[in-house]
């Protein structure tokens, strides 16, 4: 089952997409956007994961700034997208992340992070600030961070056409986190959302079990 619920945040109320697995789950999930908000993709990963037995949380990063974001896979949204990201600023996002993941703990849960794009690097920082085990999809934001320990299992991937992470920023993953997963795919960036122009089946595809194994391995 799932469902819109409040979640409460040092910025006030924001939204969440909540989904419940049925039966004993293997732990909680914060699922982490895109610039383009919490949408039908976001949504639907975390009815995957609720699926897979996971119970999935994802904040809406954007309500402190603007409610019920939901941006299209355009210019326009990549433009209004990147002016919301600056606008929230890292620190409040983080502080919804750490929110979400409260919630989830206080239930009980051992909790996980998995982001997309700019969620991809707001999962690694859940990883190295709040000692979340974690898996970042394609994270062009990341290179920036690579200097801060990680303090969980973490995993990492990448499409090899990706003009926004290129082979340097991915070989600067390997040497400054060597203990991390880190997978490349023949693909470009958004490889995993069906809704993008450059999704490639594929690679989502070869990702997502990869993804479902390591979380169940970390929050075992």
């Amino acid at each position: 089952m799932s469902h819109w619920i409040d979640l409460v945040t040092p910025h006030g109320p924001i939204g969440a997409w909540r989904a419940d697995p049925v039966g004993t789950g293997k732990g909680a999930v914060v699922v982490l956007q895109e610039i383009f908000g919490v949408n039908a993709h976001i949504r639907s990963v975390a009815e995957r994961l609720a699926e897979a037995g996971f119970t999935a949380l994802a904040p809406a990063l954007f309500d402190p700034v603007e409610r019920g974001v939901e941006l299209d896979y355009d210019a326009a949204g990549i433009e209004r997208g990147r002016t919301l990201v600056a606008a929230l600023g890292l620190e409040r996002a983080m502080d919804c992340a750490a929110a979400a993941a409260e919630l989830l703990q206080a239930e009980g849960l051992r909790t996980g992070a998995v982001g997309f794009c700019y969620g991809g690097t707001l999962a690694f920082l859940c990883n190295t600030r709040l000692g979340l085990p974690a898996v970042g999809y394609y994270g062009s934001r990341s290179v920036a961070f690579l200097d801060e320990p990680l303090r969980a299992p973490m995993m990492f991937h990448f499409g090899e056409h990706d003009a926004s992470i290129p082979p340097a920023a991915v070989q600067a993953h390997r040497e400054k986190l060597p203990q991390a997963h880190i997978h490349v795919y023949d693909a470009g960036h958004g490889f995993n959302c069906e809704q993008r122009h450059d999704y490639v089946p594929e690679a989502a595809a070869a990702a997502w079990p990869r993804t479902l194994e390591f979380l169940e391995d970390s929050l075992r």
